[in-house]
């Protein structure tokens, strides 16, 4: 306790004959800490945003009946066993009762309107088709027998493209005889579903050359040549406080497959693209590539990008003005000295080196019994600013006079910024709470991505989960960097 007031004496008898040799009045404050003018510069982000590229059906059920003759096949041929020998066990041994009975099958298969359906991954083709068949000349016995018979074939196709986007198709064929054509004929049952069923073959190669044809029709390939171009751009996030844009550069083309849902068939890509968060001027677009063969590799789904969160150190400079005026009128008394009268006036804050901000506080302070001396001037304080992971409450630790000048304990003015009630009040007015710049800036952004258009083609997002890191000190102000993350997707649709 004694050494405590020794202390105290000289402090007070050092100031006091500076005071003296100042006249009582003085100007003095500390070097201006260097100024940090770096931008903020956010992570880049790998997206995958998938894009449906969906047709109707009934387009394509037009092409293939159209481009699929109603008459699937013709038949004339003679055939030498169109009846086999009849043949009877007498005494142990077959013997022939009637010959084999040759004849002529001619006729015709016709279909009726093809449908398409399906479900998931499966594309069915549906086809009515009628059998009309004559066996002719039987055995030279029966001028013409005429069968009629009916059945439905279904192919399911499987749908892909090649390494240039081309479309092709894998169709396998199932069939019904609702009604198998054929004749009695002395006894024996001639079947012609056989012979319909060889033809049969040729049908299906024809579903795997047209149905790529009618699918090349719509222009998939064109479409995905705009779509790629077209997906190299700039979305603008935020219009102010700060102006933030998001950069998207594709880099790879997925091909995931084809679906059919409803009276829809949906081509279902995965672009896998660079995301990168900019602040300020809208950034320059980046240069479109040529549209890459499909990629095996779709990554894990969904949108990912950084949005920062700004506070500007104009917004922090009259709270902290306005908290030392207040702390003013209360009265000061610093240890040592006693009661002073102190007016403080601009304040000047702004990035400095080791992630920390530059305070700079014009003040005045008099003396108010003894030698009544007056010292002005600025004085320089820093400090780190802080916020916990997922917080968006900032606040500051470490706020020291910056310098940390030994003629300090021999002037009045920064022995006013080393009490600790003016200090605290300076390290309450820097804490500041983005929540709600938080929220302005999260619901532009979902606006922004919500309907997006680039030509024929709208991009689309939803955000479905937010975090914030912790805070970054740039040249432009106190960034908080925000993560969003959802699902994204771009579809075509025309003016």
């Amino acid at each position: 306790m004694i050494l405590g007031h020794l202390l105290r004496f000289r402090r007070t008898f050092v100031l006091g004959l500076a005071l003296l040799s100042a006249s009582c009045s003085s100007t003095t404050g500390n070097p201006a800490p260097p100024k940090n003018q770096s931008p903020a510069e956010l992570p880049q982000q790998t997206s995958t945003i998938v894009v449906p590229i969906s047709v109707g059906l009934a387009d394509l059920e037009a092409g293939l009946n159209q481009r699929t003759p109603q008459t699937l096949w013709k038949i004339d041929e003679f055939v030498p066993s169109c009846v086999p020998a009849q043949r009877l066990k007498v005494f142990g041994k077959k013997l022939k009762v009637t010959p084999t009975l040759h004849c002529r099958i001619a006729g015709q298969v016709t279909r009726g309107r093809i449908s398409l359906s399906g479900s998931g991954d499966v594309l069915t083709i549906t086809m009515p088709i009628r059998a009309a068949i004559s066996a002719k000349n039987v055995g030279g016995i029966i001028k013409q027998e005429t069968a009629t018979g009916a059945a439905i074939v279904r192919a399911q196709a499987k749908l892909s493209v090649d390494r240039r986007w081309s479309p092709v198709a894998k169709v396998n064929i199932a069939y019904d005889w609702t009604d198998p054509p054929g004749i009695d004929f002395l006894g024996q049952r001639i079947r012609f579903t056989s012979k319909a069923d060889a033809k049969l073959k040729s049908v299906v190669a024809n579903l795997e050359r047209d149905l790529p044809k009618e699918l090349a029709k719509l222009r998939m390939h064109d479409r995905l040549q705009g779509l790629w171009k077209q997906g190299f751009a700039s979305i603008l996030l935020n219009r102010e406080r700060p102006p933030v844009w998001m950069r998207v550069t594709p880099r790879e083309l997925g091909f995931e497959g084809y679906r059919v849902s409803g009276r829809t068939l949906e081509m279902t890509l995965a672009a896998q693209a660079l995301t990168e968060t900019f602040v300020g001027d809208r950034p320059a677009d980046p240069t479109p590539t040529p549209l890459p063969p499909p990629s095996p590799r779709y990554g894990s789904k969904g949108l990912r990008f950084f949005i920062p969160v700004l506070a500007d150190y104009a917004q922090l400079e009259p709270v902290v003005e306005r908290a030392l005026v207040r702390r003013a009128k209360k009265g000061i008394s610093l240890t040592g000295i006693g009661p002073v009268d102190a007016e403080f006036g601009k304040v000047t804050i702004y990035a400095t080196d080791g992630g920390r901000l530059a305070v700079g506080i014009q003040a005045k302070v008099q003396q108010r019994s003894g030698i009544r001396a007056t010292t002005s001037g600025v004085i320089w304080l820093s400090a780190i600013p802080y916020n916990e992971t997922n917080s968006q409450r900032v606040l500051v630790r470490d706020l020291k006079i910056a310098g940390q000048a030994d003629s300090r304990v021999v002037n009045l003015l920064f022995s006013l910024f080393e009490d600790p009630s003016v200090l605290e009040g300076i390290r309450a007015s820097l804490t500041h709470d983005f929540g709600g710049d938080y929220q302005k800036v999260l619901l532009a952004a979902r606006k922004a991505i919500a309907g997006h258009r680039e030509g024929d083609f709208v991009f689309a997002a939803n955000v479905s989960t937010v975090t914030n890191g912790t805070l970054k000190v740039t040249g432009e102000g106190l960034f908080m960097p925000v993560q969003a993350s959802g699902q994204a997707s771009i579809s075509y649709k025309p003016r």
